[in-house]
């Protein structure tokens, strides 16, 4: 295949060729989230040359309809070799073989993602600020003013390599210096990792987040643009909070091999806002030792987060607004819809749990009416907290560790959720909710590792269990307490102590909700974690 060969010509030969054989492709992506859906149709909607030379690099947009759900936008980069060209070493096996009308065989497409001189390439064309034209729209790339305090093209190439870990998206680490993050599943409109992301960086002080370094995005004849990828300064880390945290309580529950359990009677059962205006009992010091400060620190951060996010009046997607009734409204209904889906879920699939879950599952079906009436309790008040913008997706997996402190990261929300919906302002304590829910998970989380090895006796669940409350409890009320105390007199917290306790108490409700509609539906064996929450929510009121 020549390389003068039209770009409308590549798109009208490529939109009758690839929809047969995409599906299959797709469903074997990491990053692909319909795997569960059914393919009704997929078209490629547009061919944009990222590179004309060797390799020959094209970004397809992909849209794809599904026979029951709203459909989805996918990039593909793909490198374009003949059937005979051999591959560079190391470079997988082809993914798709197209039929090319007049071509002499067929044409090979392969994942330029795992070609090196065109990640370096990409990384050259941000910094030039390249524009590359398709034959629906263009991809622009743009520098962003902190690049060159990075790198410039003038220093050398970078050497990229393709990160494994991820899922939703592709990350190429350039040299420990930058990264460049593409996004796969794309929307029209700005994404918050993009938006958030060059606010932090350009309009406030706030620096435990990666710098905005520059950005790809795709802008269509009409005008409608989509982010396709943001470039920030790499992050040296020992790995996320979660892996940190994790390794903090293996030393824990080290001593639970020989101290005895701690009885759950000695847990106050008050709510955790109450907990955070109490001080830290001397036992939980020494039990938890070191990880106290590591979760005040968190608490620190996510408070100075919000602060940053919250302190603009002059950008009006930062500008904090006021909860108006119909704010308040809208939060109930999708607290109370959410309730009721996930439990009508719960007694439909609770014959398919275990005895045990099974067992604690028709205990907290039974607290449905009651969890509703917790949410109802917040239309009784006028909320003058004000809403802004917030991280959408935040738990302990979205922090970076780097030894001595902590920097968050992705601000694109939850991923199932529409980019208008992840734009919008909240309240901040929808985040706050979201960290309290991954220290359950964390606490948790080395006990279900045994039991999925079958390891585990009734009685040492039993004792691990009060470990686990224990943890959780003072780290919950730590990090609480440190971020009421840094935000001080913020716009974003409510005035009263009521008012604070019955929207907080919203947000954790929804919260564990919805992990307990996702873990039946996904992980039946971590179903215990939300379930006992639940329980314990109802318990502590």
């Amino acid at each position: 295949m020549s390389n003068s060969v039209a770009t409308n010509e590549l798109l009208a030969g490529f939109r009758k060729s690839l929809p047969p054989i995409l599906p299959d492709f797709l469903v074997q992506r990491r990053w692909f989230g319909g795997k569960a859906r059914v393919i009704q149709s997929v078209e490629v909607s547009d061919v944009v040359p990222l590179l004309s030379t060797d390799p020959r690099v094209y970004l397809f947009l992909i849209h794809i309809e599904y026979t029951t759900e709203f459909g989805e936008m996918y990039a593909l980069p793909l490198r374009l070799a003949m059937d005979e060209e051999q591959p560079p070493a190391g470079e997988p096996a082809p993914s798709l073989r197209v039929n090319w009308e007049g071509s002499s065989g067929k044409i090979v497409l392969y994942d330029a993602l795992s070609n090196q001189p065109f990640l370096t390439f990409l990384l050259e064309a941000v910094a030039r600020g390249d524009r590359f034209p398709g034959a629906r729209g263009e991809v622009r790339a743009v520098s962003g003013a902190a690049l060159r305090s990075m790198w410039e093209p003038s220093q050398g190439p970078l050497a990229p390599s393709l990160m494994k870990a991820e899922q939703s998206n592709s990350s190429v680490v350039y040299a420990n210096r930058l990264v460049l993050k593409l996004f796969r599943r794309l929307e029209e409109g700005l994404n918050p990792d993009l938006e958030i992301g060059s606010f932090l960086t350009e309009k406030t002080e706030f620096r435990n987040v990666p710098i905005l370094a520059g950005h790809l995005e795709y802008v269509s004849n009409a005008g409608k643009r989509i982010t396709l990828g943001i470039l920030q300064g790499y992050i040296p880390n020992h790995g996320d909070a979660w892996q940190y945290t994790l390794k903090a309580l293996a030393a824990y529950y080290e001593q639970a091999q020989s101290a005895a359990a701690i009885r759950l009677e000695k847990l106050p059962h008050v709510p955790i806002l109450t907990l955070a205006e109490r001080e830290v009992p001397q036992d939980a010091k020494q039990r938890i030792g070191s990880y106290l400060e590591s979760a005040r620190l968190l608490g620190v951060r996510t408070a100075q987060l919000h602060v940053a996010l919250s302190t603009t009046r002059e950008q009006p997607a930062f500008a904090p607004e006021p909860f108006t009734g119909a704010n308040q409204q809208e939060l109930v209904k999708s607290a109370l819809d959410l309730i009721a889906r996930t439990f009508r879920s719960l007694r439909q699939q609770s014959e398919r749990l275990s005895p045990g879950v099974r067992e604690k599952a028709s205990k907290v079906v039974k607290l449905e009416e009651g969890l509703c009436q917790r949410i109802r309790s917040l239309e009784a008040l006028k909320i003058s907290a004000m809403r802004t913008r917030i991280h959408g997706d935040y738990h302990l997996g979205q922090v970076l560790f780097t030894g001595d402190d902590f920097v968050i990261i992705d601000f694109e929300g939850e991923p199932a959720r529409p980019l208008s919906e992840r734009r919008s302002k909240t309240s901040p304590l929808q985040d706050v909710a979201g960290m309290l829910r991954s220290f359950h998970y964390a606490a948790y989380a080395p006990i279900l590792g045994e039991i999925s090895g079958g390891e585990v006796t009734q009685e040492r669940l039993n004792a691990l269990d009060g470990w686990a409350q224990y943890w959780q409890t003072w780290v919950s009320a730590t990090f609480l307490k440190t971020y009421l105390r840094t935000s001080g007199s913020a716009p974003f917290l409510p005035h009263s102590h009521e008012e604070l306790a019955v929207l907080l108490d919203t947000y954790v409700i929804t919260k564990a909700v919805y992990e307990l509609g996702y873990e039946l539906n996904n992980r039946p064996s971590w179903l215990r974690i939300p379930l006992q929450s639940v329980s314990k929510l109802l318990d502590a009121a």
